[in-house]
């Protein structure tokens, strides 16, 4: 099975209408996204044809495909907006027989040497997004008590570091991070 797994839109109608386009050639059964969805935050600068808007609605149409996490950017308001729930911190999901711990990244992450890492197992998954940065690889926490698989799509619309506009396709147990002209940024086999 297939998932595409996305964060850090911040109302970009260009690159929210690119990733459902890559979502639907795909194949994938849910589009799974990783917070930070209308808003643009204010500390950065806005988007590629920033409509919030018009990203609620082109999201709205394909509910049933996404599951959504909330970003440090999403409020109440728009959970009101969203016709898919978006205001849980995080997500636990069993896909392929890989346990995937879900989040945005603001509040579970790898940071302080894995003091922040959420309550999983020895070669579970964390993704996330919120650094805008793309990431595959195998994490060791400082104390050498937890190893997982690190994951981030990148962002979608407000990549940093010079890194391009990206998204990440999950198919069966291989995770590749992509830019929106097909090219291959970072990939990994998880449990491989």
């Amino acid at each position: 099975m297939k998932y595409i797994f996305a964060s850090d839109i911040h109302g970009s109608a260009f690159y929210c209408r690119k990733l459902i386009e890559r979502f639907k050639e795909s194949g994938a059964k849910k589009l799974i996204l990783l917070g930070d969805i209308l808003y643009h935050g204010p500390r950065n600068d806005l988007p590629k044809e920033y409509a919030p808007k018009e990203v609620m609605t082109m999201l709205n149409e394909i509910k049933e495909d996404i599951i959504c996490v909330r970003g440090n950017c999403e409020a109440e308001v728009d959970q009101m907006v969203l016709e898919f729930p978006c205001m849980a911190d995080y997500a636990v999901l069993n896909i392929n027989d890989l346990d995937i711990f879900a989040t945005h990244g603001h509040l579970f992450n790898t940071d302080n040497g894995g003091r922040n890492l959420p309550p999983i197992k020895n070669g579970d998954i964390l993704i996330h997004g919120h650094t805008h940065l793309p990431v595959a690889e195998k994490f060791v926490s400082e104390d050498g008590e937890k190893s997982i698989y690190w994951l981030n799509p990148g962002s979608v619309s407000l990549p940093k570091e010079n890194n391009p506009n990206s998204y990440a396709l999950l198919d069966n147990e291989l995770f590749t991070i992509y830019d929106f002209d097909g090219n291959i940024v970072k990939e990994i086999k998880l449990r491989g």
